[in-house]
């Protein structure tokens, strides 16, 4: 009987004291932000991104398909894919938006403005400090692991899942996913 009592009160007190912490109640919008993104172009342009559901929405793209091009400058199939993206931006460039998301860490502006330059990267490149998140979210809902390859190109439209592709692809089959979801 008594040690009935006394594993019941140090149960209760444990439960108690664990209860009970100093830390603040989390707030709602910290718990709503970590589902969006904040990520600034190369001309200091944000660009907004949000996770909804397994998709993910680009503010102001309403109507346009979204591709994510999660690459490296170091990368030769990420600087292969830097051209055949830049056609595809100006092919269709009022129903598409190519967000190039480095996964680099600490990469400084300069370099990825030399890989604008030297590998035809023509379209919108992100260097901030929630690429990364972004990235590792992207490939999470896609199930490709935590070491993953690159490059890998998420399309999306209106927050829904179109396709995507790892490493080194044919700009014909990026081009044929970018019609059907076009309906062109």
């Amino acid at each position: 009987m008594f040690k009935k009592i006394t594993t019941t009160l140090l149960l209760s007190s444990v439960l108690f004291f664990v209860g009970c912490s100093n830390e603040e109640p989390q707030d709602v919008n910290e718990i709503i932000s970590t589902n969006e993104y904040v990520l600034t172009g190369l001309d200091n342009k944000q660009y907004i991104v949000k996770k909804e559901g397994s998709g993910f929405v680009l503010k102001g793209a309403k109507g346009k398909v979204v591709v994510f091009d999660i690459f490296a400058t170091w990368c030769p199939p990420c600087r292969g894919a830097a051209t055949h993206l830049t056609s595809l931006q100006e092919k269709y460039k009022d129903d598409l938006i190519i967000i190039g998301i480095t996964i680099e860490e600490s990469i400084e502006n300069s370099k990825l403005l030399d890989f604008r330059k030297t590998y035809n990267a023509n379209y919108t490149l992100v260097n901030s400090d929630q690429n990364r998140r972004l990235a590792d979210t992207i490939v999470g809902e896609l199930k490709l692991g935590e070491r993953y390859p690159i490059p890998v190109m998420a399309l999306y439209k209106d927050g829904k899942y179109i396709n995507h592709f790892i490493g080194s692809i044919e700009e014909e089959l990026v081009e044929s996913e970018i019609k059907l979801a076009l309906g062109k």
